[in-house]
Formats: structure tokens, sequence, C-alpha cells
């Protein structure tokens, strides 16, 4: 029999794509990434205060600028989950640097609990002399133990 889907006794190339490698694939990539996605997370060891407070909508898609003191007194400056060590003298420099980049871009601080409320007003004083208009501070919400 001759018709268009004959030829000649050859085979019919298949138009399936086998998709098992395909999903073994993601499947180890999810695994992985369900692995290492606590492992990102870390930082500066801050224990924030907890307070009952309305979280604030984020009106950017950028990542904000994070400014953290530990209980040691030391200034972190950490923005995309790059995070360094800096003196005060040098954080208002860098903050302004990166809002040139990134005009727009907000400033949250977090302070350790332990470190006395004159630090945090010098913290937020410096951001203030660097141009930035409004800090956030970041908190965390009561225990229910």
């Amino acid at each position: 029999m001759h018709g268009p889907f004959n030829r000649g006794g050859r085979r019919k190339p298949m138009g399936e794509i086998n998709v098992v490698p395909f999903i073994d694939v993601m499947l180890v990539l999810l695994v992985i990434f369900m692995i290492t996605a606590p492992m990102l997370s870390q930082g500066v060891q801050v224990d924030l205060p907890q307070v009952t407070s309305e979280p604030i909508d984020s009106q950017e898609d950028s990542e904000p600028i994070v400014v953290s003191v530990d209980r040691d007194g030391s200034y972190f400056l950490s923005i995309g989950g790059d995070e360094m060590q800096v003196e005060l003298d040098e954080l208002s420099d860098r903050v302004l640097i990166l809002l040139d980049r990134s005009p727009g871009t907000s400033v949250m601080v977090r302070g350790d609990r332990s470190v006395p409320y004159g630090q945090v007003v010098t913290l937020m004083s410096t951001l203030q002399v660097a141009g930035v208009a409004n800090v956030g501070l970041i908190s965390e919400p009561p225990s229910r133990d």
C-alpha cells in the first residue's frame, strides 16, 4: 500500500521526547536546593527584639540594604546576600554609593537587643547624614511559648 505515510519500508521517525532523564535531573536539583536554602539565609547573629508590629509593604523589587549591629557593637552592611563588616565612619560612604547605584532602595537596621539605644541612634544618624530619608527597623514577632 502506497500512502503519504509509507516511505518504501523505512520506519517513520518518532516525534516524542523522552522526559524521564529531565525529571531525574529536576528532582536532584530540587533536593540540592532544599538542602542548601537554609544555609543561604545565614548572616550576622543578632538577637532581635520581639515586638508585635505590622510588616511593611515593599514597593520596590530590589533587595533592601540591611545594616546590622551585633552584640559586640560591630557594624555589618549587607545587600542581596553579600555581607561585610564595616566601621561606622565608612558606613555612610558605602551606603551613599549603594544608593547612587539604585536610588529608592530601602534601608533597614537590625540591632541586637543588648546593644545600647544610643549606638542604634548613632547608626541611624549616620545613615541620615548619608542621605537616607527613611530607615526601617527589623524586629521579630513575639514567640508563642
